[in-house]
């Protein structure tokens, strides 16, 4: 096998996709230090199935993927491919059927890494027997790293076996042994297990065989079984024959008593539907005396209401009335002081006037006298004023207070007609108010037109 491309995507420092050509012959890789060779090879080897982050230089294999740089944002996926000529057809037989063999390692972060074989998934152990085969691989001596030679130089025999087998290209056939020798060790285990099965079913089978004897037992008493039951099933069915005989005399004797009871019933109905027919009119009756009835209750609650309502008003009136008895009164005695006064001060004004005819020497000192006097009559005659004004007031209320009384009354008017209608009511259906009391009513009326009497007398006096 020989190499021919190296295409690499996001690996360390190689972000944009990057494709080398491996030319037959030597291939020489120059440039200054921090350029990406070391780069260039590691990307190999990670592509043949390094697994050591260690050997990647790095702390995670996450770290192989492009961590960003001051002007390019980190990227989240590392791929890197290797094509290889397979011309010679000398690869493992799974991949043998190819001239050409891509072999692909993408990685994302945080996530693994999956190896793919001409674009079939792959086991990274598939993929080191491959390079291992050609005398290659992560960590053949093939690849050349920086510090090699001296490891190679120092190391022990049993190292330097390991290289030279891999530089005679027979790792591969160690890897393989390796594997069939756990395939063996499996394969005793499973045979162990096998035995140990065995065992167990050679122990079943004794079971069975006690179970088979059971068995053939259990046909023998099922067949006694079924042999007794058919002859209960016999018998059960000339029972039942017998039974039906008699349900069928039986149900003879019924037929003619559903018969007879079916006749009765008919004559029954024709008398329900007589009676049914006679009914209605008492039906209708009853209604119309419910419907009285309940017409007596509602005039009742309205009676009660209205005399309510009229118990309540004579009482505000009557409250009233005293009241604008005292304030009339309170209105004539004063105005009686106001006359007495008014009396008074006449008298005086004419006496003053004699003392002013008789006495011209007092003059100043009456005339004095007679102003005071006359500013008393001006305040008596305003008082007065005012008393007559009050008592146009106490007059309009009296007469406002009457025609309240008057309303009272044709209220009351109208209560002892409804109480008569009631009565009229009572009369004209006494002979069919059997479960009604007649005589509490008639009193209940009787005390409404006595309450109703009562507060018409007391408001017209």
């Amino acid at each position: 096998m020989r190499f021919e491309k190296l295409r690499i995507t996001g690996f360390k420092t190689f972000v944009d996709p990057t494709e080398f050509v491996i030319e037959p012959g030597l291939t020489g890789v120059v440039g200054p230090n921090g350029c990406g060779k070391s780069n260039l090879v590691e990307a190999m080897r990670w592509v043949m199935g390094e697994t050591s982050f260690k050997s990647m230089r790095g702390s995670a294999m996450d770290d192989v993927i492009f961590n960003g740089s001051g002007g390019r944002p980190p990227r989240n996926m590392a791929e890197v491919s290797l094509l290889v000529d397979n011309s010679s057809h000398t690869a493992p037989a799974a991949f043998n059927d190819a001239d050409k063999l891509e072999i692909s390692r993408r990685i994302e972060r945080e996530e693994g890494s999956t190896y793919r074989i001409n674009s079939r998934e792959a086991r990274a152990r598939d993929v080191q027997l491959l390079f291992a085969d050609a005398a290659t691989g992560a960590r053949s001596p093939a690849m050349v790293r920086q510090g090699q030679i001296g490891e190679i130089i120092a190391a022990k025999p049993q190292a330097r076996r390991r290289i030279l087998e891999d530089a005679a290209g027979i790792a591969g056939l160690y890897s393989r042994r390796h594997e069939a020798e756990l395939r063996l060790k499996a394969t005793e285990e499973n045979l162990l297990r096998v035995d140990d099965v065995l065992r167990h079913l050679e122990s079943q089978v004794d079971g069975l065989g006690k179970q088979a004897r059971q068995a053939v037992r259990y046909r023998e008493i099922a067949g006694q079984i079924r042999q007794a039951e058919a002859l209960l099933l016999h018998l059960a069915v000339l029972d039942a024959r017998a039974q039906l005989q008699d349900g069928e005399r039986q149900f003879a004797i019924d037929t003619r008593a559903v018969a007879e009871r079916t006749r009765l019933q008919g004559e029954a109905a024709r008398a329900y539907g007589v009676a049914e027919h006679g009914i209605q009119p008492l039906r209708e009756e009853e209604a119309r005396r419910a419907a009285a009835v309940q017409r007596l209750q509602i005039a009742r609650e309205q009676i009660d209401t209205e005399e309510r309502r009229a118990k309540t008003r004579f009482h505000e009136l009557s409250e009233r009335l005293q009241e604008l008895e005292r304030d009339r009164e309170r209105a004539r005695q004063t105005m009686d002081d106001a006359d007495g006064s008014l009396s008074a001060l006449s008298e005086e004004a004419a006496r003053l006037a004699e003392q002013v005819t008789a006495d011209a020497a007092g003059r100043p000192a009456a005339s004095q006298h007679l102003a005071h006097v006359e500013a008393d009559l001006a305040t008596a005659e305003e008082t007065l004023a005012d008393s007559q004004g009050a008592l146009a007031d106490l007059t309009a209320r009296r007469n406002a207070s009457e025609r309240n009384r008057r309303e009272v009354a044709e209220r009351m008017v109208r209560a002892e007609a409804q109480v008569a209608q009631a009565e009229r009511e009572i009369a004209a259906i006494s002979d069919v108010a059997g479960g009604v009391d007649l005589l509490a009513l008639r009193k209940r009326f009787a005390e409404t037109t006595l309450a109703l009497s009562t507060a018409e007398a007391v408001a017209q006096a």
